[in-house]
């Protein structure tokens, strides 16, 4: 999977769960509610004050050592 910043958070979620680690770290902590993982990564780091491009980073190359 190739992660954007428009990327859906569920849509990464469904993709790796283990991904949920990532989100945890920068304080989302409500991966369970609807509107969370409707959201894009980008629109949830802006909510928690976490730079998108580094989330990003670390979620593609998480994908990537798959």
């Amino acid at each position: 999977m190739k992660v954007t910043k428009d990327s859906i958070i569920g849509d990464v979620l469904r993709a790796d769960v283990s991904t949920a680690k990532f989100f945890l770290e920068i304080g989302m902590h409500c991966l369970g509610c609807p509107s969370a993982t409707g959201e894009t990564i980008e629109m949830a780091c802006a909510v928690h004050g976490v730079n998108a491009d580094e989330l990003v980073d670390k979620l593609n190359a998480h994908f990537s050592a798959k």
